[in-house]
């Protein structure tokens, strides 16, 4: 009989971010593909023993959000949920850092142990600039772990922090971001009345649903409708709520509340965020710089109409 200790990590974050790289190097050709039950979405699951511990590694569809926009969405949010996952490891694109943070708060917000890996740290440095990793963890109460996928590198740092967490059960403290006096009134409203069902309380922070609920995110409507025995009056407190906010903010709760979340994050990366001396510039922003040059811009803009011009009538004529 077995009785090596064994961890279920779960692997996610943004399509592109390099989480499909870090899987294979993690398992290497311990892996099969199969689909999630009862959706056409792709699900890989990988194998992997590390200082004794034996890993089942989940690859997760790439998401930018934990709101119910797609299938992969869902997909990856239920699996999280219901599963529930010994450990969560977040890759993100460390040169793409403020898009990337948007689904690793919402991971923090809804309360799972995770471990942030900072993908592509090479590349971002490359553009010339460094975040104080160890400040931005303590901001954020998360591991973090700087890797670089397709070398391998920080790869057994990121599964020994995995494993610690699994082992200690800690989940993030929640992120504490502000969403401004109106949504926070409406949120402490919705969780008075969610609090009374033990089954969803069990299940969520009371504070992610009543948030998810002024997003109007259907699975989670549904959920809460399954529930809770007080569905009507929850329900027209969210609406009630949700019309002052847009009468008062003058924008629907669910774009002020990815607006307030944007900010969170930008504050944490401007607190976090080192600039290199040698501030290097890629492809885009060379010929930026030339083609918006004062003195070769207008030529350059007048050469390129001519040529626009000439290629029209060379393509219009019928002869």
């Amino acid at each position: 009989m077995d009785n090596k200790e064994r961890i279920t990590v779960a692997l996610a974050g943004n399509p592109n971010a390099g989480k499909t790289t870090i899987f294979n190097k993690i398992t290497g050709e311990r892996q099969h593909v199969g689909n999630y039950p009862g959706v056409t979405v792709e699900t890989k699951v990988g194998f992997r023993s590390h200082k004794g511990v034996a890993l089942d590694i989940i690859d997760l569809p790439g998401t930018y959000s934990l709101t119910a926009y797609s299938l992969d969405e869902v997909v990856a949010r239920n699996y999280i949920i219901n599963e529930k996952p010994d450990v969560l490891i977040d890759i993100i694109d460390m040169s793409n850092l403020e898009r990337n943070l948007y689904l690793a708060t919402q991971f923090i917000e809804l309360g799972v142990p995770v471990v942030f890996a900072f993908n592509m740290s090479d590349l971002a440095k490359s553009r010339g600039y460094d975040v104080d990793i160890r400040m931005l963890s303590d901001l954020l109460d998360v591991p973090i772990v700087p890797t670089i996928g397709h070398k391998g590198e920080g790869i057994e740092r990121l599964l020994d922090e995995a494993i610690a967490i699994a082992r200690s059960g800690k989940a993030p403290r929640p992120a504490e971001v502000k969403y401004g006096r109106d949504i926070e009134e409406a949120v402490r409203k919705i969780i008075a009345l969610l609090e009374p069902s033990k089954k969803l309380v069990a299940k969520y922070r009371p504070r992610w649903v009543a948030l998810k609920l002024l997003e109007n995110d259907s699975e989670v409507r549904a959920e809460v409708k399954a529930d809770v025995d007080n569905y009507d009056e929850i329900m027209a407190e969210v609406e009630g709520c949700s019309k002052h906010i847009k009468t008062v903010c003058g924008d629907q709760p669910e774009i002020i509340i990815a607006d307030r979340r944007y900010g969170f994050i930008s504050g944490a990366c401007q607190e976090a965020l080192v600039s290199s001396v040698e501030v290097r510039h890629t492809a885009s922003d060379k010929i930026e710089s030339v083609l918006i040059n004062k003195v070769l811009g207008l030529p350059i803009f007048v050469g390129m109409m001519f040529l626009l011009f000439q290629l029209i009538f060379s393509l219009g004529n019928p002869c």
